[in-house]
């Protein structure tokens, strides 16, 4: 059974990468929203095993952050796995800070250390 990652305000270029890697390592179905807005509908209206959030929105410039406090402020949301996608370590433990789950950067992407890391998300999938 497939497992449901939300993408959230990465560029098409990003979006496509990170479908690509995760579809290589686990069952996934990856679904992009380009803003908080509409990311927080979607976990809204639909179940999410993970949600990617990128640090700066590529279309809108919003914070990542935000969303992640939005959605851990949230009784309805906050027990939906969240990580920040950052190579800033300073993000990474400010996203922690507010309830996320240790995350990586675009720049680790292909590292088997982020597989290691997005396992208990998503492994029980592809083999």
């Amino acid at each position: 059974m497939s497992k449901h990652v939300l993408s959230v305000g990465n560029c098409g270029f990003d979006n496509a990468r990170l479908a690509q890697k995760l579809s290589a390592w686990f069952d996934v179905e990856v679904t992009t929203a380009a803003d908080g807005r509409s990311a927080l509908a979607m976990v809204r209206d639909r179940q999410f095993d993970l949600v990617l959030v990128n640090r700066v929105f590529d279309a809108t410039a919003e914070s990542g952050l935000d969303l992640i406090a939005q959605m851990k402020n949230s009784r309805e949301l906050a027990a939906i796995p969240v990580m920040l996608i950052s190579n800033f370590p300073e993000y990474q433990r400010k996203a922690e800070e507010l309830g996320a789950m240790p995350g990586f950067g675009k720049q680790n992407l292909n590292a088997e250390a982020v597989k290691r890391l997005l396992s208990p998300y998503l492994a029980d999938s592809k083999p």
